[in-house]
């Protein structure tokens, strides 16, 4: 699997709970605004990359 279509498959993971951790933040009084998004979706998808590589190295043992 190339590195563009995992990022591609992790942000579409990240914004099936979108709407599901906006309300957990809503709920604690924290504002979302969209520019804050992007930056918050790249962390999540190299916090997803290297589950990923942990996964399959795991595997490879």
């Amino acid at each position: 699997m190339s590195q563009d279509t995992k990022t591609l498959e992790f942000m579409q993971i990240a914004m099936k709970y979108l709407p599901e951790a906006k309300a957990k933040l809503d709920e604690a009084g924290i504002e979302i605004r969209a520019e804050h998004l992007q930056p918050m979706m790249e962390l999540l998808t190299k916090v997803m990359n290297d589950a990923y590589e942990l996964g399959k190295n795991e595997a490879g043992k």
